[in-house]
């Protein structure tokens, strides 16, 4: 927020006048006022950056159109008010056209008139200080290393093809599994991208009932259809400079595709019950979990939208191929968990990261989160024991081959499962598996199977 005294330069060759301006702005403490009695003087410390400026229309070196013009160049953030004494509207309207922030006519009331003007300038400029502020809070928020957690080789390729996109308004295409975070980095991209200061609308096509998903996007009309008992500005309306993220597009019904498509085409909708074209100016961004171009194959996706709204694409990997990320999120998610709920901070043991490290978590980065959270609470002492981690085994044993291992891996993690499961009795296990237990007791001595 600003500190430093609000700027106010008076611009008047009428020494007495710019003078009884003076003395009325002064009453507030807050203001830093400087006169100047020709345009010469006052262009020769304009660097000192003023919030705001009054300029006599009618000077000897310079008309006030003049001066707005060339303060409006050298700093278009400065706001300037023109006083007058002359009542004439054209000339008004015109500097207002020009970037005036209002005209004053010369009067009794003048000085009052401009306390209020500059009060309003001070509380525009405020405000707009305050959503700068929150748009910086928010992009320190979606800082891509904050939205994905991880140093792995998988995500630093991702860190990579954001920033890319960042930089122009090229379409993107976000593919993985539920729970890998698509949409912060939909957010992300947005909040770094030069659509920043416009609005970021998010959809989610799955989750609206196929009927009303038109509705949704493009808006309707008055009596469109019943219920509609007022005009609604859809989706691609609200998000018009922005950024709109359709997320799970691949469920959009066949039969809204090509309406879609015209849209991303022409660049305007038509809403429902309604005959007037709205020209939208809106950035795409798509998610799904789906391959689309599986789906264009089975002829339940177009393949012309399909192409469209490829643009840049970027692949979330899931957890189970981000190796020690796994360990880096949890540790994340604990510390996070901790300060939000005033718990001391917690570390893993070598056997619960070992465990941690050998879940597949078909619920991903998500799953993960509900993990360690849970894990916090169940643990009573200053690290989280194996015991406190509690994986779904159903999960764990159906997503066995997600991971692509080597087969002398998947030996060793099928020998480990059993072992487990009849607590570590060897006999038993060589039997089930129809092994030697001579196997068995090797791979123990050699470290590759564990046993308490």
């Amino acid at each position: 927020m600003k500190n430093t005294p609000f700027k106010i330069f008076i611009l008047d060759d009428d020494v007495w006048y710019s003078e009884l301006l003076e003395y009325h702005l002064s009453l507030n403490p807050d203001y830093e006022i400087k006169k100047f009695h020709s345009a010469k003087d006052f262009f020769a410390c304009l660097h000192e950056n003023p919030d705001v400026v009054t300029v006599d229309y009618s000077l000897p070196d310079k008309n006030g159109g003049e001066v707005l013009a060339k303060v409006k160049e050298r700093n278009p953030d400065v706001q300037v008010i023109i006083i007058s004494g002359q009542e004439d509207v054209a000339t008004a309207v015109a500097l207002l056209k020009q970037g005036a922030y209002d005209y004053i006519v010369k009067d009794e009331e003048t000085a009052e008139k401009l306390w209020n003007t500059i009060n309003k300038v001070r509380e525009n400029l405020t405000l707009r200080e305050e959503i700068s502020h929150l748009r910086e809070e928010i992009g320190q928020k979606y800082d891509f290393s904050k939205v994905i957690i991880g140093n792995s080789e998988a995500i630093k390729k991702v860190f990579s093809l954001m920033y890319k996109a960042t930089k122009t308004n090229i379409t993107v295409s976000i593919n993985g599994e539920t729970g890998t975070g698509k949409e912060l980095v939909a957010k992300a991209i947005h909040y770094n991208g030069i659509r920043k200061k416009y609005p970021y609308v998010a959809v989610n096509v799955a989750a609206i009932p196929k009927e009303l998903i038109e509705s949704e996007l493009f808006g309707h009309e008055k009596g469109a259809f019943t219920g509609a008992s007022a005009r609604r500005i859809g989706r691609f309306e609200e998000a018009n400079k922005g950024t709109i993220f359709l997320d799970e597009i691949g469920e959009l019904d066949i039969s809204l595709q090509a309406k879609l498509l015209r849209v991303l085409q022409e660049k305007e909708i038509t809403r429902v019950g309604g005959n007037a074209v709205v020209p939208v100016d809106v950035r795409i961004i798509v998610a799904t979990h789906k391959n689309l171009a599986e789906e264009v194959s089975n002829g339940t996706f177009r393949e012309d939208l399909y192409y469209r709204l490829l643009g840049l694409p970027i692949h979330l990997p899931p957890l189970r191929d981000r190796g020690t990320d796994i360990l880096v999120l949890a540790r994340h998610f604990m510390d996070e968990f901790a300060n939000e709920n005033n718990l001391p901070r917690k570390s893993l043991t070598a056997k619960a990261q070992e465990k941690i490290l050998s879940y597949a978590y078909p619920g991903n980065v998500r799953e993960l989160k509900a993990i360690v959270e849970l894990a916090m609470v169940l643990s009573d002492e200053d690290e989280i024991q194996e015991q406190d981690i509690n994986l779904a085994v159903s999960n764990s044993n159906k997503d066995f081959l997600a991971k692509e291992q080597s087969l002398k891996a998947y030996t060793t993690r099928i020998i480990q499962y059993f072992l487990d499961k009849y607590d570590y009795n060897v006999l038993l296990v060589a039997d089930k598996l129809d092994i030697g237990k001579s196997t068995i007791y090797r791979m123990i001595q050699s470290n590759e199977l564990k046993v308490k």
